[in-house]
């Protein structure tokens, strides 16, 4: 039997950053994201050998495992640690007796470290295929916390709960985050003419470098544990722009989006040190001075994709512009589903 599961990856509107618990759970969190037409790819196959073949295609890694019913998470630099992570939970959560066999490969159409949810995405999608194959009792829900549980709780990998569920549910999306791993998803039902708009206005831009996201989520997290007041604010900020963005597109007010995300970005650059850095800031500059009207990094900072919302009369100039600095240019198209699963 062949499983294959897709889940999108995600842009964060605004919002980004009160999804991590540090502050989520003292003051509570607001997201608005979406999903676009990127995608984390699981291909699960059953096969007869007493084997677990882990294939990463995109990262070109492989390798074989026997006699293998947990896998040992502790090893350092680890490059399947995400799939033995939905192994192990699976194995154990569903308390699964027998050794299971199969074949796993997975593909991200985004490098890890971009900032669009790829590592999340990814594990949200293998949970999926496991589940498919297993006919295990998961709901949207059930699917997106498990998946934060894995990587935050079993794995120890710092970050926010909204790409975990962005990829399960799919669309436009304004999240609550609260204490005790409390989310409430609500879907936002946009027009279609704007959402025609916001991918014409909007681009992104591959600077070309990756970052580790945990290792700048970390710092935010100090700040809000040493209640450095800056940063708390900032947060705060954040959390209102969100409420702030999502009227604005209910609404069609399609022109505020760039200052937006301008305010936010400025925002969040005052959470941690490590958000920004000189290649950021020539490049944002560079397009605002050619008729960008705002963006910002997405995901942690400092590095990955960045986005931006441009006034459509100017599009052209400033895709010239970025193309001076050698990283990659990507419209968009925003996509309303979450994650899939399909047997062959």
């Amino acid at each position: 039997m062949i499983i294959r599961s897709k889940a999108p990856l995600r842009l964060g509107l605004a919002g980004g950053g009160t999804d991590v618990s540090a502050y989520s759970d003292k003051y509570g969190g607001a997201i608005l994201n979406a999903t676009i037409n990127k995608f984390a790819y699981a291909t699960l196959t059953t096969i007869e050998e007493k084997q677990i073949r882990l294939k990463c295609q995109d990262v070109k890694i492989s390798d074989v495992f026997t006699d293998t019913f947990l896998f040992d998470l502790k090893q350092p630099g680890d490059k399947f640690i995400l799939l033995k992570g939905v192994h192990n939970r699976i194995v154990q959560e569903f308390n699964i007796k027998q050794p299971l066999y199969y074949q796993l490969e997975t593909f991200v159409e985004a490098p890890p470290g971009s900032g669009l949810g790829s590592s999340s995405t990814l594990v949200v999608a293998i949970v999926a295929a496991f589940t498919e194959w297993l006919h295990l009792p998961l709901g949207e829900y059930d699917i997106a916390r498990l998946a934060y549980s894995i990587e935050r709780e079993d794995l120890g990998l710092s970050g926010g709960k909204q790409d975990q569920y962005a990829a399960t549910f799919g669309g436009f999306n304004f999240m609550e985050f609260y204490s005790n791993d409390k989310v409430i998803v609500n879907p936002l039902r946009i027009r279609e003419e704007y959402i025609h708009e916001m991918e014409y206005s909007m681009l992104i831009y591959y600077t070309g470098t990756s970052r580790v996201s945990s290792k700048i989520i970390d710092g935010q997290i100090s700040n809000m544990n040493k209640a450095k007041a800056s940063s708390i604010e900032a947060m705060h900020q954040l959390k209102s722009l969100a409420f702030e963005m999502k009227e604005n597109i209910l609404m069609g007010n399609l022109k505020k989006i760039g200052s937006l995300l301008n305010d936010g970005w400025m925002q969040k650059k005052a959470t941690a040190d490590e958000i920004s850095n000189d290649q950021v800031e020539t490049i944002y500059k560079s397009a605002l001075q050619t008729g960008a009207i705002g963006g910002k990094i997405s995901g942690a900072g400092g590095g990955g994709f960045m986005m931006f919302y441009i006034e459509p009369s100017t599009l052209y100039e400033v895709i010239n512009c970025l193309n001076g600095f050698g990283g990659r240019i990507e419209r968009i198209q925003f996509y309303p589903h979450g994650v899939i699963t399909w047997k062959i």
